[in-house]
């Protein structure tokens, strides 16, 4: 008896990790189904040995804690979650339970896609969106409303008058997913796992402006209202006329075996969807008979999920290598036996860092499980121990890096480790692929391959040397290049000198800083000796550019080796200024302004862009630095912390008397 208490306490201890690391942290760290089956594991476990229940048991709550920086709301009624469902034979034994409990013979259901998204709660009084939140543990989550105004598929106003509750799902698309890490990529910033996670994590930052860029969508599948509808697939059709987002995949099925038949179609169907989903939701029809089943502690006893196998596949772990980024950060990858898996060739998965190779506990010569993380990065899930031949070897730790062999380095609070080496070969050649990439200086004919060749001849040693070692004579004398290729490379080279500041901004590699994050920093100095010379709280004070990014460019800046890379740039004539903003006069010159709420004459780029044609200045926080905060409908907390500053707040008819329109 005691092996099974000291199992309990070790699953609730494993699966309240996992539920903190996915719900607070948003860094999932388990696949949903291993997840599932030790969920199983201790429930069974619960329900044999209930003197053994611990109150901190994830089977006693639904999921994880609101987070901090937001304000909680409760839920007037729970958002539980879903009990799973595998197999058909499960989704029989949930009709028979609905049946006898119900005190009949047929049923009918509704249903629908599983999204693989955010749970949220949108509340509605007089046809206004007044309040979002999000799941949290059920009872209450974070007020999440001015994020979830972004939403691209969220109604602002409804033509319904009377007070509504409406649950759906946010969710990212996957081709924004694979935008959004090829950016971060580019930044040397850490990527997201999957879709989910990313809209998870957008959800959670604290400026709505950022959030609006990562482009979200909606689909409701809840309403809760006073109506006179009887069944749930009426209530989903009176949400569609009032404009909600509700999904056109979904059946009404006269009994369950329409219900599997249609959950079948699915499990391939589904890839050519440009969202995820992870399987479908069957609820029962009439909502006299949902109400007479009730709900348990956690979930309706009225509604099942049913998951779809996982996309995994067992396959060998050959090899794990270190790959070297431009930023120095060492990447472990593991080399697998080559393996199908959703319909593509798997011979690669990331692990990542280090921390996650330790967590998996695998080794090389191991037998592993292989998943596509949201159906599209593949990723190493599970060793599998019991398979050891007893040959298999550690994976170690690197002290040095593999290319130079400098000794590593470790940030505090960070999981990556890095090369410190800026001439280390594989950083320089990651710099110089990311200089003459396209959003960068777009300079057509440099790829990895002949940046490669061009290090390895000692040509180049950084981005400067494009323009000052290339030369004719060099590249006709390298194998393969014929005497078009080389004056067409050439040709580039010097049409990059005249690419667009942003541009340049974001090719000089600077850690953390995208093509956006360099769009608005071009917008706010002319020249690249004017950003050079910002401090942190100059920066920092700049829309949307927050203190880290704001210490990354200082410590670029501060390098003297980067200093002098881009001498060689100003030596070769390239553009290291911006066209800066026609200026109509000074007359907000010295003014710092602070933007809050919905303007009616202005988009907030435009007004942005009136005020610094006038000489004035934009930032994204209040302080006792601000001049003005120009407000519109419907202002969020910055209108409370001008006044309890004391700073003037003015409407947009005063703005226009201060510019002289």
């Amino acid at each position: 008896m005691e092996k099974v208490k000291a199992r309990i306490e070790e699953l609730v201890k494993l699966l309240n990790y996992y539920n903190y690391m996915y719900y607070v942290e948003n860094n999932p760290v388990v696949s949903d189904y291993e997840y599932d089956q030790l969920y199983r594991e201790l429930k069974e476990l619960e329900e044999r040995y209930p003197q053994y229940r611990r109150q901190d048991s994830p089977t006693q709550r639904v999921g994880g804690e609101p987070l901090k920086g937001f304000a909680t709301v409760s839920h007037k009624v729970p958002m539980l979650s879903i009990d799973n469902t595998y197999s058909q034979e499960e989704l029989i034994e949930f009709d028979s339970r609905v049946k006898k409990m119900a005190g009949t013979t047929k049923v009918e259901y509704v249903v629908e896609l599983k999204y693989d998204g955010v749970a949220v709660s949108l509340i509605y009084e007089n046809g206004v969106f007044i309040r979002g939140a999000s799941r949290g543990d059920g009872w209450s989550g974070d007020d999440i409303t001015e994020n979830l105004k972004t939403v691209i598929t969220l109604p602002l106003t409804i033509p319904y008058k009377k007070p509504i509750e409406v649950r759906g799902e946010v969710y990212m698309r996957k081709d924004t997913f694979q935008k959004i890490n090829e950016e971060k990529k580019r930044s040397g910033e850490e990527l997201f796992a999957n879709p989910r996670n990313a809209a998870a994590g957008s959800l959670k930052l604290l400026d709505p402006e950022i959030v609006a860029k990562r482009h979200l969508h909606l689909f409701v599948y809840q309403g809760l209202l006073e109506n006179q509808y009887k069944t749930h697939w009426e209530i989903l059709g009176f949400l569609k006329t009032l404009g909600f987002p509700v999904n056109p995949h979904r059946k009404l099925a006269k009994d369950i075996e329409e219900v599997i038949a249609y959950c079948d179609s699915w499990k391939e169907k589904r890839f050519q969807l440009p969202y995820n989903i992870d399987g479908m939701v069957i609820k029962v029809n009439s909502l006299a008979l949902q109400e007479k089943l009730g709900l348990t502690s956690k979930s309706p006893r009225w509604a099942v999920a049913y998951k779809f196998p996982a996309q995994q596949v067992e396959t060998t772990l050959n090899d794990v290598i270190v790959q070297v980024g431009r930023t120095g950060t060492l990447t472990p990858v593991a080399i697998l036996e080559p393996v199908q898996l959703g319909g593509t060739t798997v011979s690669r998965a990331t692990l990542h860092n280090f921390d996650e190779v330790k967590r998996l506990g695998i080794k090389i010569g191991d037998r592993v499980f292989v998943e596509k993380g949201g159906e599209i990065i593949p990723q190493i899930v599970k060793a599998i121990p019991e398979k050891r031949k007893g040959t298999e070897k550690d994976i170690p730790i690197p002290k040095e890096c593999p290319v130079c062999h400098s000794k590593i380095v470790k940030d505090e609070g960070e999981v990556a480790i890095r090369c410190p080496n800026v001439r280390c070969p594989a950083q320089v050649k990651e710099r110089i692929i990311h200089f003459a990439s396209r959003d960068a200086m777009d300079i057509e004919g440099l790829g990895e391959k002949w940046v490669n060749i061009l290090v390895d001849k000692g040509i180049l040693s950084d981005y400067g040397d494009i323009y000052e070692n290339i030369t004719y004579e060099k590249l006709i004398g390298l194998e393969r290049m014929a005497d078009k290729s080389a004056r067409n490379l050439l040709d580039a080279i010097e049409k990059s000198k005249s690419r667009p500041f942003p541009n340049l901004i974001f090719a000089l590699g600077i850690r953390n800083v995208g093509i956006h994050t360099a769009e608005i920093l071009a917008e706010n100095f002319n020249s690249l000796d004017e950003l050079a010379k910002a401090d942190v709280d100059t920066l920092s004070g700049i829309r949307e550019i927050g203190p880290v990014v704001a210490q990354s460019i200082v410590d670029f800046f501060s390098n003297k080796e980067n200093i002098d890379v881009i001498k060689k740039l100003k030596r070769a004539g390239v553009k290291t200024e911006g066209e800066g903003l026609p200026v109509k006069g000074n007359k907000l010159a010295g003014l710092t302004f602070v933007i809050t709420g919905t303007l009616d004459n202005y988009t907030r780029d435009e007004i942005t862009d009136v005020i610094k044609k006038n000489g004035g200045k934009v930032t994204e926080s209040v302080s006792k630095n601000t001049d003005y905060l120009i407000c519109g409908r419907e202002p969020g907390s910055k209108l409370d912390k001008a006044r309890a500053l004391g700073i003037k707040i003015i409407g947009e008819d005063e703005f226009k008397k201060l510019i002289g329109e």
